[in-house]
Formats: C-alpha cells, structure tokens, sequence
C-alpha cells in the first residue's frame, strides 16, 4: 500500500498519545510484523489480558493497529502506513524546513 492514497485525517494528538506509553510502544513492536491475539500479546509483555486491551483500544482509536476477526479470535497487525502517515504530518508539522519533510509534504499533496 502506498502511504499517499487518501486515508482518514491524522489527528496528532491522538497518535501522540498512543505513542506515549511504553506498554503501547512493547506492543506496536510486537504486532509490527505479525498477527497476534490479546492473549498471544498478553503471553509476550507479561501484562494482564484487560491491561492489553484496554492499551489495544486507544491503539486501534489512533490507527495504529487494525484487527481482524477470525472465528472467535481476532488478531492485531501494526497499521505501518497510518503510522507512516502520522509521522509525516508531524513533520510538515513541526520541522516544515527539513528536506526530507519537503520530500514527504510534495507526496502529500499529490494526494
């Protein structure tokens, strides 16, 4: 998928505050290559299974996670292109006058 197409507006907030707990960072690591279950991730981090959803929550609030149910399970992937796209509106942002971010900003507007 490319990062370009249109997808839901960015809010930064949002996404600033998923990013900020290291719990929500241990599981984006986790679920960045593969697909996992609440209880695979709770078995993983070592933390209690409502502790993880309720992290999965604002995870999936912000984006940055996408779940797929499959029978009775559901199972969480790092959404890398919202986290892509976050990123790069956090840089035409707060750093507007750095070449990678005129790089990423004449993408965006190609959108």
């Amino acid at each position: 998928m490319s990062i370009y197409k249109k997808s839901a507006p960015v809010d930064v907030v949002a996404f600033a505050k998923a990013l900020a707990d290291d719990t929500r960072q241990r599981i984006m690591s986790l679920c960045c290559c593969e697909r996992l279950t609440v209880g695979d991730i709770t078995t993983k981090i070592g933390v209690a299974q409502p502790t993880v959803s309720h992290h999965l929550a604002i995870l999936r609030e912000a984006g940055l996670v996408t779940a797929e149910h499959q029978g009775r399970e559901t199972f969480y992937s790092l959404n890398q292109e919202r986290l892509s796209v976050c990123c790069g509106q956090l840089m035409v942002r707060f750093a507007p006058d750095e070449d990678v971010t005129q790089t990423v900003k004449h993408a965006l507007n190609k959108r």
